[in-house]
């Protein structure tokens, strides 16, 4: 059992870090800049009041990052404690301020009495990888999304049939933007000139588009005051637009190279409903080790679809979704189920008896995404593609 705890708050440039004995006597406190020599100078010391000792951090990737891998590369046993959980713990300590210092004891105080941490072990390559790809992705995808809204809002301004008229998460539309974004002139190109316009860039669907955006413009032929500048606004807003859409596509076909590059991305895949990238988004944070976990309890736990009870007086069996879990693996789990209802027969059919029983439509696939994390458990502990039942038949 260690005979020490070293709490650290972690920060951008600076990390907090104090140490307790068993007691829980403050032995060491230092702010410590986030550079490797004077983060190695805190182990020496640390190790210098005792070898054994139990680091914890409250973050454990990002400004984190060089920390933890040089705590786990010089074999330190560390854990992780929510920021959350220290929030929570910090209120049933004395005083109401809080400083680095206070955080960096309540963490290394919780270390100390709890044995329910998660404990941080070195991440492989690929993990590391995948992360920072599916991070970058999410990234691309809001910003892609903040765009497509502000396109909307700004053409909204000046066009509103056209606006209503258009699908703007689709290439074809946004193309035509680019050129046309008044009335006045697309009735000044016409249909036929308009749809020979968006053959010729490859746009499909260039008859439909070409007639929804023509009937937009007959039925509005007033010019709006600013439409000027306004045009200008959605002709670069649609560029922008396009050009993170180019991003996305080139970052899903980086992240599918590297999934594929996997030892398990053949067992994960082959699960119904999960592709590449919500293969990749399952390594980036589970980095493949089932072992960190303990039990599929704790991983549906984590992923946020096993419900959790909150009973209170007289009222039990009161099901919630856990307060903390981790939203890219539920969205793999419950995006994974929602495809598989579509594709799967088996899922499909347990979905159905889900509802049968009263469920609604979320709760039936939050329930189809709980199973689902026992079978891809199974799979990847097993190292065996999933396989279809056979079909039952009967006798003549």
């Amino acid at each position: 059992m260690a005979q020490i705890w070293a709490g650290t708050d972690i920060g951008k440039t600076h990390h907090h870090c104090v140490v307790l004995d068993a007691e829980g006597k403050r032995l060491l406190s230092r702010r410590v800049p986030n550079d490797e020599p004077d983060l190695l100078a805190l182990l020496a010391d640390v190790l210098a009041i005792d070898e054994d000792v139990v680091w914890a951090v409250d973050v454990a990737d990002g400004m984190a990052a060089l920390l933890v891998n040089l705590l786990l590369n010089h074999g330190q046993q560390l854990v992780y404690i929510p920021g959350l959980a220290v929030n929570r713990a910090a209120a049933g300590y004395r005083g109401t301020g809080k400083t680095d210092a206070k955080d960096a004891t309540v963490i290394a105080d919780q270390a100390r009495m709890r044995r329910d941490l998660t404990v941080l072990r070195p991440d492989d390559e690929h993990a590391v990888e995948l992360r920072v790809l599916t991070g970058r992705r999410s990234d691309l995808v809001a910003d892609r999304t903040r765009a497509v809204n502000r396109l909307r809002a700004t053409l909204t301004g000046i066009f509103p049939a056209l606006e209503r008229a258009l699908d703007l998460g689709n290439l074809g539309p946004l193309l035509l933007l680019t050129s046309y974004q008044t009335p006045a002139a697309l009735r000044r190109v016409g249909r036929k000139r308009l749809v020979t316009w968006l053959r010729n860039r490859k746009v499909r669907g260039a008859q439909a588009l070409a007639d929804a955006a023509l009937d937009a413009a007959e039925r509005q032929h007033t010019a709006l005051p600013g439409e000027k500048i306004t045009a200008q606004m959605v002709h670069s807003l649609a560029k922008a637009v396009i050009g993170l859409h180019e991003q996305v596509t080139e970052i899903d076909k980086l992240i599918e190279a590297r999934f594929r590059e996997h030892e398990l991305a053949e067992v994960i895949s082959s699960m119904p409903g999960i592709g590449p990238l919500l293969g990749a988004e399952f390594l980036a944070a589970t980095a493949g080790d089932l072992g960190r976990f303990g039990s599929t309890d704790r991983l549906a736990s984590l992923a946020g679809v096993a419900p959790v009870p909150r009973d209170s007086g007289t009222i039990s069996g009161n099901l919630h979704r856990p307060r903390r879990y981790h939203r890219g693996l539920q969205r793999v789990f419950y995006t994974s189920a929602l495809v598989s209802v579509r594709t799967c027969e088996e899922s499909r059919r347990f979905y159905d008896r889900k509802r049968a029983e009263g469920k609604r439509h979320t709760q039936a696939v939050l329930a189809l995404a709980r199973r689902r994390v026992n079978v891809l458990w199974a799979l990847i502990r097993d190292r065996q593609c999933y396989h279809r039942p056979l079909p039952v038949t009967t006798a003549a």
